[in-house]
Parts: C-alpha cells; sequence; structure tokens
C-alpha cells in the first residue's frame, strides 16, 4: 500500500514540477485585492459625491450605465446595445439590453432611464455632472426597450459622459439608499465595508453574462502611505495598486520578475486651484504671480517623481483641440515679484495651501511653498483628510490655494458652473462654453476649445501644474488591466489571472 502511494505520488511530484511555481499559486485564483489610495467618505453613490474613489469601486462593478468607456477612450454599448444620433447632433435615440435585472429582481428598462436621469437633474440633486442632465429637455419613453435623450444643446462628448459613473442607471426603490445598499445591474454586489480598511465585492450569480466574470470576488483596501502602499505588493498582501505612488521604488519592481508595471497615460490635470474671490487673489496680477512663481518642473520632480507632462491650462496634450498655453506664465520669479508690487501687495503675503492626503499634494506641496516663499508668499500648509477637503475645500470654498487633481477628461465645463469651489466667474469665458457645445464642425470646436485654454491661462485661475501618469504595479499573472486610464475605473469583471 505504502509502495502504491509512493508511486502516485511520485507521478503527481514529476508532473507538478513540470508546472512554474507562479502557476501552481496562480491555479484556479478566483480572487483579486486592489490597493486604493483613498478610501469614499460619503458612501459608494456616485451620483451623491465628487469623490473619484467612489467610482474606482462601483462603476462597471456594482452600477452600470448606457455606454462603457474604455482604456483607449473609445465608447461602447453597455446598457445600450445601440443608438442613434439625429442629423443637429441633439437628439439620442437608445435601444436598450433586453432581460436585464438589478440586485433586488427589479427589471431595467427606458422608465428607469428616465427616472435616473431626472434624479439626476432634479432640485435637490448633488449630482457633480447635473449640469449635463439639466441640459436635457427631454427623456422619452418609447417603449420598454428605447428611450429617446433629446439635448437642449449640442454636446459632442455626451456619449462618453453617459458612460461616466455620475451616469449610473438605478432601480427607483433603491436609489436613496445606494449609498450604503448599492443596487445596481452589474457583476457584482456589495459583501462588507470595514470602515477605515477595506471594501469586498462578491460575484453576482444572477448577472446576465455571469459565466464570463472570472473574479468571485474582490476587495479593495485603503492604503495611503507611499510606503505601506509599496510594502503592500512587495509582501503580497495586494495583487494590484492601479495608480500607486511606487515611483521611487520602481527599479526594485522592474527587477522583480513577480511583477509586472503599466505606464498610464491620463486625462487628468493636477493645479494648484485658487480661490478666486479671496483677496488678495480676486486681483489677476496676484494669481500669475503666483503661477510665475512655480517651476513646474522642479514641481513634477517633487510631487510625482518626474512622472508628468507640464500643462499651462485646464487641458492637456493628446486631447482633442489642446494648445500648448505653457509659455502664458512661464516660471520667472522675478516678474512674479514685480506683480505683487504692481498690485499693491505688501510681502510676506500669507496663504493657506490646503493639501488632502495624496502623496502629489503632500509632496508637492512642500515644493511649491518653498518656491512661494521665494517671491514673498508665506504659504501656510494645512494637511487635512479626504472628508475634510470634500467638505472645507470643495463645499464651503473655506481656503486659499489647495493641490488637487481633476481626473474627468472632458470638465472644462466646471469653469462655466455658478458656485464652483474655486469662485471662478466669467461670462465671456461662458460665452465660449456654449459655442463650444454648439459647434457641429469639429473644426470650430478645435478652435473655440483652444480660445478657451487660452482665456483660463491668461485668467490665471489657477497655477496649472500637470498631467499626471499613472503607475500601476501588479502581480505578473493578472490579466485584463487597463493600460491608459481615461478615467478612474477598475473594472473588476474584465479581470483574470493566467
Amino acid at each position: 500500500m505504502k509502495r502504491r502511494d509512493f508511486a502516485i505520488n511520485s507521478v503527481a511530484a514529476a508532473s507538478l514540477a513540470t508546472l512554474p511555481l507562479a502557476s501552481l499559486a496562480q491555479k484556479r485564483k478566483d480572487a483579486v485585492v486592489l490597493g486604493m489610495t483613498l478610501e469614499p467618505t460619503a458612501g459608494l453613490d456616485p451620483t451623491a459625491s465628487a469623490a473619484s474613489a467612489i467610482a474606482e469601486i462601483v462603476l462597471y462593478n456594482i452600477f452600470e450605465t448606457l455606454t462603457k468607456i474604455n482604456s483607449d477612450g473609445s465608447v461602447t454599448p453597455l446598457l445600450a446595445e445601440s443608438w442613434e444620433v439625429s442629423p443637429d447632433l441633439k437628439t439620442y435615440t437608445f435601444k436598450l439590453r433586453k432581460g436585464v435585472k438589478f440586485q433586488n429582481g427589479e427589471p431595467f428598462n427606458a422608465n428607469t432611464v428616465k427616472f435616473s436621469f431626472e434624479r439626476a437633474a432634479g432640485e435637490k440633486s448633488t449630482n457633480k455632472d447635473k449640469r449635463t442632465f439639466a441640459s436635457m429637455e427631454r427623456v422619452g419613453v418609447v417603449d420598454e426597450h428605447t428611450v429617446v435623450v433629446i439635448n437642449k444643446e449640442l454636446n459632442p462628448d455626451f456619449l462618453f459622459l453617459m458612460g461616466q459613473a455620475t451616469a449610473i442607471l438605478v432601480e427607483p426603490k433603491s436609489a436613496d439608499t445606494n449609498a450604503t445598499k448599492p443596487v445596481g445591474t452589474g457583476p457584482y454586489k456589495l459583501e462588507s465595508w470595514k470602515q477605515g480598511a477595506s471594501v469586498t465585492l462578491v460575484k453576482w450569480p444572477n448577472f446576465r453574462n455571469a459565466a464570463a466574470i472570472k473574479m468571485n470576488k474582490a476587495t479593495f483596501r485603503f492604503i495611503s502611505d507611499p510606503a505601506a502602499q509599496v510594502a503592500s505588493l512587495l509582501s503580497g498582501d495586494v495583487d494590484a495598486f492601479p495608480r500607486v505612488a511606487a515611483a521611487r521604488s520602481l527599479e526594485q519592481f522592474k527587477r522583480d520578475p513577480r511583477f509586472q508595471i503599466i505606464i498610464s497615460g491620463s486625462r487628468a490635470k493636477t493645479i494648484l486651484a485658487i480661490n478666486n474671490k479671496k483677496k488678495p487673489l480676486d486681483d489677476v496680477r496676484v494669481r500669475r504671480a503666483i503661477a510665475a512663481a512655480i517651476d513646474r518642473k522642479a514641481v513634477i520632480e517633487g510631487a510625482v517623481d518626474g512622472f508628468g507632462v507640464p500643462i499651462g491650462s485646464h487641458y492637456v496634450p493628446g486631447a482633442f483641440g489642446y494648445v500648448d498655453t505653457t509659455g502664458i506664465n512661464p516660471y520667472n520669479p522675478d516678474k512674479a515679484r514685480a506683480l505683487l508690487s504692481e498690485a499693491g501687495v505688501k510681502t510676506p503675503l500669507e496663504l493657506s495651501l490646503v493639501l488632502p492626503p495624496v502623496p502629489y499634494a503632500r509632496q508637492g506641496g512642500e515644493v511649491i511653498a518653498a518656491q512661494l516663499a521665494k517671491v514673498g508668499i508665506v504659504a501656510k500648509l494645512q494637511n487635512v483628510e479626504w472628508a475634510q477637503w470634500l467638505s472645507g475645500v470643495y463645499g464651503n470654498k473655506n481656503y486659499d490655494l489647495t493641490i488637487i487633481s481633476h481626473v474627468e477628461p472632458f470638465d472644462l465645463g466646471n469653469f462655466a458652473k455658478p458656485g464652483y469651489y474655486w469662485n471662478y466667474e466669467s461670462p465671456k469665458f461662458n460665452e465660449i462654453y456654449d459655442k463650444i457645445n454648439n459647434a457641429p464642425r469639429a473644426a470650430d470646436r478645435a478652435k473655440l476649445l483652444g480660445d478657451a485654454q487660452r482665456m483660463l491661462a491668461n485668467d490665471a485661475v489657477h497655477a496649472f501644474l500637470f498631467q499626471p501618469q499613472w503607475i500601476t504595479v501588479a502581480q505578473k499573472g493578472i490579466r485584463g488591466l487597463w493600460k491608459d486610464m481615461p478615467l478612474f475605473v477598475n473594472d473588476i469583471g474584465a479581470l483574470s489571472w493566467s
């Protein structure tokens, strides 16, 4: 008996010896642990809060949209199987996917779309893209699986916007409790949320295409400290860390055969945001002085270890209609001092610089404070947690300066929003933005986009810093991670282990 067992075990051992150790470790692996820098602070409903961390967990996983945005920025069908666009580019007729149900058993149909969009445009809506939905003249139900959206103005990016987290389709009965008990049509459900530690999603067995979903469980672990992020990957506690603060450890990961590294392009804009109504920041000369005091290249090195491209306005290289505006407010400390003097500002000028917990802000804040000090501006650093930033800066506009990265691709419209957190109000910019949205010819839109970028630079609305490049470090065997990041998404349904 022992001899027979030994023979069987020997054969098994010989067979196993032919497999790489990594394959053995990942064989039949159906779970993944992802790292995230920030934890959502206001629940898991992306229609209720501006925090991009919400979408990182729920978009395409729990909640779905009419369209889906892919890594290359292209737009493909999701809950809408197809669509037709009118010649004036204002009317969209969506044919909806049939047989789709929400995780509470309720059907998805045209009435769901109508409810979701009218809710997003409603008086009580806190949707950060409320303007998009308020610009819908009518959302009409043709039949159970056909819905027509008529926009008041042309919006060339409409199909892209319909794939963002703010455009999720919600079930009316569960809409008010989605922050804590999210109910969507996606492949995953919320299993648990351990505040301050992690969120765990589990595969929904009744998803319409459940057989194609390889990961049965996904855990998002919240790790804000850069050193702890690196340690979590090296120890194997985290399988993949999109947008990890690991630039200084990159060579170590490159030498380690356990890992793959993805350097992603982005449409994000990292800015030193300025409160345009605070004195003396309401004087364009003072804002220009702040911009002239900042050496963008030194900020990029100090904040993100060189993984960034300088920008001069709220637009990035590679985007349609981009123009290079970095020469409008170039680094020039002498000019900065002269502008402050011209504006009648007595130095030292003390300003608050509020820094959220992301590494690029904390590290970049130190660099910028040192640069501002050289022209007589004392930046008093205030480190705050994300919830404090959202309430104090974004909500109550209680700040002078802050460092933040705006990650949405098409967000020039924020400068036309009344009461937005940076308090910029310009009828001339609003006029240009309206023309952009109503220009049917691409060449006309490109020219107008250039005009808008130059205006924001000349008005020195902010000190525009850089377009970040994101680093993803992951176990070698994970497949399906995004190569580029037109928006912040972790599409768990596309992941698998090789």
